[in-house]
């Protein structure tokens, strides 16, 4: 397909809501629209006995707490590993002396370019806190690894950031 015309319908704090006139192959058009996003970050932040380090927030587009890795949004100009250490700090108010890229993934290709990092956070120690976002109430829940499996089972981890993250830490590093 050729790209023909981008007509931006929409530009908010972290997203861009832009449509697409495309040309098929065959001379015909078609029209998609596509949400830009600047790329996000989450962590699987380990303690010294090997516990996950994750977050309980108020997500409002659902309108529940969802049990979560910590993550955040790139913001301009910053590198994903600075975003890490970033929300790290405003997130779990540690931070890491091994940050380890960890991969990452399109979180829903068919409409959004957005891309989540990955990183391992390891040898956690206390930060200074950065300041929350503003819309961000944040409760920390220290989980063993043993036990992410049932919580992702029984829908207590919901989160598909959080459930992309572990599932490949879980068979990757050979960690249960």
């Amino acid at each position: 397909m050729k790209l023909h015309k981008q007509t931006q319908i929409y530009k908010g704090r972290t997203i861009t809501l832009r449509e697409d006139l495309l040309e098929r192959d065959d001379g015909s058009f078609t029209k998609w629209s596509v949400v830009e996003h600047p790329g996000a970050v989450a962590m699987i932040p380990l303690d010294e006995l090997g516990n996950v380090v994750l977050v309980n927030q108020y997500r409002y587009a659902v309108k529940e707490n969802l049990l979560e890795l910590p993550a955040g949004t790139c913001e301009i100009g910053e590198l994903p590993i600075e975003t890490a250490r970033r929300e790290l700090r405003e997130e779990i108010a540690m931070d890491s002396t091994e940050l380890s890229p960890f991969g990452g993934f399109f979180t829903a290709p068919g409409f959004t370019n957005e891309f989540i990092h990955l990183f391992i956070a390891r040898n956690l120690f206390p930060a200074n806190e950065d300041e929350p976002d503003e819309d961000e109430d944040i409760e920390i829940q220290v989980v063993a690894l043993k036990d992410l499996e049932s919580l992702i089972e029984s829908g207590e981890i919901r989160d598909a950031k959080t459930i992309a993250g572990l599932m490949k830490y879980k068979f990757f590093t050979n960690s249960d």
